[in-house]
């Protein structure tokens, strides 16, 4: 299942993107690290640096295709 995600940066960019929850697992086991870390993403991967990320937001809800 891939969760739609947020990544805040100590600029004020946001990189929004969608990832499995195995990506997600290992990002958030980084975070307050030093460094670089390799995030791999739905369409492709992306290399963070772990101390300027301020925050990283999972969207709780479920997507949902249709009306209802």
């Amino acid at each position: 299942m891939r969760r739609e995600v947020s990544i805040g940066f100590s600029g004020g960019q946001v990189l929004s993107a969608r990832m499995d929850e195995d990506a997600l697992r290992t990002l958030t086991g980084a975070l307050g690290g030093q460094g670089w870390h390799e995030v791999t993403l739905e369409d492709g991967a992306v290399r963070l640096r772990l101390d300027e990320v301020v925050y990283v937001r999972v969207d709780a809800s479920a997507h949902r295709v249709g009306f209802g």
